[in-house]
């Protein structure tokens, strides 16, 4: 590679622009010539209304693009005379370079461009409101991926940088993307700067059994007293559960602990071709078993639990199983971080949710199982600005280095799914809504009702989750029948769970008043800085059965199960 200590000296400086007034010349030959062509199809315009060409409100959507788009010439032909334009909102665009004349036009040609395509999508009428999600998700990743930002030739600052680096920049750019393809997954950050147990997932603790779809983690106390009660947390098997144990300044099992909580943590096989067979109704049992699992070892009757999203979904079910079976009090309480059971407005991932892409995913596993590559490119899809095009522009084409960020370090540890329950998954939960539809759906043969699930209930949702929307999380409330304490914290799918105290970001929203909807709720909500945790865990001790000594089966590997293996375990590190 070349050297790059030496630059050439005029390293760092942009190229020399063309004069103003041959700018202004050009640009308005190019206007003019819009101008002209605008006028001649309206004059083509036919006697007859044609729906969609020119129908009045084409017409006019039409008619605004154009003035828009001629607005905007007006300003770049005279800037002297027109308005101050405000500098961009769109941090895509923050950088003094796209204050430039020529890149300006760019930026707004694009931005003008954008908005009236996102604009005509909202005035297209006759199509059912579920294509119209869909046309409105397609025709937004489209506008995401067509930024100028993603191309080296109307970025300024990749040009600059270009120039500055004698183009070693395109080079460490395309070695990024030729390394991506080979391991086929987008990087997000530095792949050397973690490691599980050296500073992530280092909360002290034990594997006491071990089952061909779970290990069962139970962590070391830190107090000398501990609530009667134990918690055991169910992850999504979709992820993995370090999310919930990440640097030790943010894990939640290290906060619980240290909050006086016997803690228990179920960590997911990733799937491979003997999990084939696996459905629904296994992890329902594994949940169950963990339960049954922890009373025997600790020779209590019951057990507080948390399900994490899609885990929180199979929560639900358990909750309903043990329930027409008479064995609702083996749980005394359920958690629910962002999970959902009514799926009507479950948000952008019912778009990958079709025939079509149902027939894929069968093709796409023909082993039994579902490479977690899968699922991390559907879900980076969700957000292809922030975590795709965002990093197309800063690691291949500015060729910069991967900042260490643990969270998305655990983004990108993707795990395997048995194919043929995640296809059931997907149809039934996402597409057929069956759980919330009494005896629709079964487990061992026992079926399900939401409706007589009486289990002292913790619902957090997250303001701004595009994964698990509130709107939908907030359903739940419709359908379990027990008392029952909704909270609205801010941020995320993940940023709005892990939220230590200590870190004194995001706020949260609470509403003691009998609501019928999330609307309801969020008016008459009162707003309290910080973590929710502080009120999970009081609203826990509510439901606690006085504290016992941190001593004998409380300590792992000191009672009936003996200590298999040190956390994290053996599973977390599957591939």
């Amino acid at each position: 590679m070349a050297d790059t200590s030496a630059k050439p000296e005029n390293a760092g400086s942009r190229p020399d622009m063309p004069p103003l007034e041959d700018l202004q010349h050009w640009t308005w030959v190019m206007g003019r010539a819009q101008q002209m062509m605008m006028e001649q199809g309206l004059a083509a315009t036919p006697a007859f209304t044609v729906p969609g060409i020119n129908d009045p409100a084409t017409l006019e959507r039409a008619r605004d693009f154009w003035v828009d788009s001629m607005a905007m010439w007006s300003r770049f032909l005279t800037p002297g005379e027109a308005p101050a334009v405000e500098a961009p909102t769109d941090r895509r665009f923050r950088s003094e370079a796209w204050r430039e004349p020529v890149f300006d036009l760019v930026r707004q040609s694009y931005q003008t461009i954008a908005d009236h395509m996102l604009r005509g999508v909202e005035a297209v009428e006759g199509v059912e409101p579920k294509q119209k999600e869909q046309l409105r998700f397609a025709t937004q990743a489209f506008v995401d991926a067509m930024s100028p930002t993603n191309f080296a030739w109307t970025n300024p600052e990749v040009i600059e940088r270009t120039i500055e680096t004698r183009g070693e920049n395109l080079l460490k750019g395309l070695q990024n993307m030729v390394a991506d393809m080979g391991r086929g997954q987008i990087t997000h950050t530095d792949g050397t700067s973690f490691a599980l147990g050296r500073n992530l997932a280092m909360t002290p603790g034990q594997v006491v059994k071990r089952t061909d779809l779970y290990e069962l983690i139970q962590y070391s106390p830190t107090t000398d007293t501990v609530m009667a009660t134990p918690l055991v947390i169910f992850p999504p098997w979709i992820n993995r559960f370090y999310i919930l144990d990440l640097t030790p300044e943010k894990s939640f099992i290290r906060w619980a602990v240290e909050q006086g909580i016997t803690v228990f943590m179920v960590s997911w096989r990733s799937a491979d071709a003997s999990m084939k067979d696996v459905v629904w109704d296994d992890y329902v049992a594994a949940q169950v078993d963990a339960v049954d699992t922890i009373r025997a070892l600790l020779d209590v009757p019951s057990v507080h639990t948390i399900g994490y999203c899609v885990a929180g979904t199979t929560l639900a079910a358990t909750l309903a199983l043990l329930t027409a079976r008479g064995e609702a009090e083996k749980v005394a309480s359920a958690t629910f971080f962002t999970a959902q059971v009514d799926f009507a407005e479950a948000g952008d991932l019912r778009h990958f949710v079709d025939d079509e892409q149902l027939k894929m995913l069968k093709q796409l596993s023909p082993d039994g199982f579902l490479d977690g590559r899968y699922m991390a490119a559907t879900f980076n899809l969700l957000r292809g600005r922030d975590l795709i095009w965002n990093y197309v522009t800063n690691n291949y084409l500015m060729g910069k280095d991967y900042a260490p960020f643990d969270l998305l370090h655990w983004n990108g540890d993707t795990t395997n799914l048995p194919s043929r329950w995640h296809l059931s998954y997907l149809t039934d939960l996402y597409r057929d809504n069956l759980l919330v539809k009494p005896g629709a759906m079964t487990v061992d043969g026992t079926p399900l009702d939401l409706s007589i699930v009486k289990t002292p209930s913790y619902v957090q949702a997250g303001r701004e989750d595009h994964i698990a929307p509130a709107e939908s999380v907030w359903k739940l409330t419709d359908h379990f029948t027990g008392p029952l304490r909704f909270v609205l914290a801010g941020s995320g799918h993940i940023a709005g769970v892990v939220n230590h105290p200590a870190a004194g970001k995001y706020q949260y929203w609470t509403n003691d008043d009998a609501v019928a909807s999330l609307a309801d709720f969020v008016a008459g909500a009162k707003e309290t800085k910080g973590s929710w945790w502080p009120d999970w865990r009081a609203w826990l001790a509510e439901r606690n059965s006085g504290e016992v000594p941190a001593t004998g089966p409380r300590v792992p590997g000191e009672g009936s199960l003996p200590a298999l293996e040190a956390a994290p375990g053996l599973y977390v590190r599957t591939r």
